[in-house]
């Protein structure tokens, strides 16, 4: 095995196509159901068949995708070029904090359009009237249902030094499935004795972050194979066991579907879903990885650096959409697909638009973020003592 070809880590079009169809799929998850975030119960079962199918294929590239995609390219990133604790945290406070805190701001006034559509912008306007509700908005990401993600992606990257040990050890990949052991577990008893006290949100919170250490982990151990690099032979039986560890999982889904589909209801007590859901964005990086040396179509890599900004504007077009096409006996199929389609290619036009502006690209995650004196400042020290 020797050591990765240079190019073999310059340009990873296989990764490229990770970020977009993780991007993709959180459009198509969060367009999968009805205005109340449910399997639509009042339909037919017959009418939820591909709704939740669709739900199904979606799902396959959770958020968990994204964080082990971000830490795999910050642990590249660190290996290229090596920088201190404090200049690594500050550049991805500036990275993922700052679009994140304009879109908090942003999502929190524009969901009035769809309360005052749908009827209940008095709640809401007491909401926004509560300072505990902005501080949870900026802490726990509660002001849109994609919004939690840049938050704990962020707690996640404190604990990089961590991770990089993995990457001489890939064995340590599999403490994943002890974290998310400890995870359900936890969960269980929370909802169960400890739901309703004070900060109960930030405990839940606290238990996610620790198990999903287990992904950086993860994201490390890839890094590590593919640093060490492997023959065409072992990347084609790499993406053949991914792929039927996949498929195993995915039947579990169907089963899962399966259930959801006669009772118009998420099954939240069916612990096999859980174990697929959270292990089929670690098989889907195997896959996509052991396809490193396939030829990917080109513009993969071009529209690839939209993906982050694709996931934080869609809910703007998923919203408009239901007010223009929910109505009572609406087609769930068509309104499903309809939804998804129009969602992904409007927020993809409007991420390349505000690229084209160099002073705001920074809100989709293109460009340059702006100058703030106290990172200019955190900078130049770190810089000066160099780290």
């Amino acid at each position: 095995m020797g050591n990765a070809k240079p190019h073999q880590l310059s340009r990873m079009v296989w990764l490229d196509c990770l970020r977009l169809l993780a991007s993709i799929s959180m459009v198509g998850l969060h367009a999968s159901s009805d205005i109340m975030g449910q399997p639509f119960p009042d339909y037919e079962p017959h009418q939820r068949i591909f709704p939740v199918l669709f739900r199904s294929v979606a799902y396959l590239a959770r958020t968990e995708l994204f964080i082990i995609i971000s830490l795999f390219l910050l642990i590249w990133s660190l290996d290229s070029r090596s920088r201190g604790y404090r200049a690594t945290v500050f550049e991805q406070m500036k990275r993922l904090m700052l679009p994140f805190s304009f879109w908090v701001v942003f999502y929190a006034f524009f969901r009035l359009i769809k309360a005052n559509y749908f009827g209940y912008e008095s709640a809401l306007f007491a909401e926004l009237a509560s300072p505990w509700a902005w501080v949870s908005y900026f802490t726990l990401g509660t002001v849109q249902y994609h919004m939690h993600f840049l938050p704990t992606l962020f707690l996640l990257v404190l604990f990089y030094p961590f991770y990089r040990i993995a990457v001489r050890m890939p064995s340590l990949g599999l403490l994943v499935l002890l974290s998310l052991f400890v995870k359900r577990e936890a969960d269980v008893f929370m909802w169960a004795e400890l739901r309703g006290i004070y900060g109960f949100e930030y405990l839940v919170r606290g238990v996610k972050v620790l198990a999903y250490v287990s992904y950086g982990i993860v994201a490390a151990s890839f890094f590590g194979i593919l640093k060490r690099g492997f023959a065409k032979s072992d990347a084609q039986k790499m993406t053949a066991l991914a792929m039927f560890i996949c498929g195993m999982l995915y039947i579990i889904k169907l089963i899962y579907s399966y259930k959801v589909i006669h009772t118009g209801h998420w099954n939240y007590n069916y612990t096999p879903a859980y174990w697929a859901d959270f292990l089929i964005p670690i098989a889907l990086f195997g896959i996509f990885m052991g396809a490193k040396d396939k030829h990917f179509p080109t513009f993969i890599g071009r529209l690839a650096p939209f993906g982050f900004g694709i996931y934080l504007v869609h809910p703007i077009f998923l919203d408009l959409l239901e007010i223009l096409l929910w109505h009572d006996g609406i087609n769930p199929s068509i309104y499903v697909a309809t939804k998804a389609g129009l969602a992904t290619v409007l927020a993809t036009v409007m991420v390349m638009i505000i690229s084209k502006f160099t002073k705001i690209a920074w809100i989709v995650g293109l460009g340059k973020p702006p100058r703030l004196r106290i990172f200019s400042n955190l900078r130049a020290k770190d810089l000066a003592k160099g780290a």
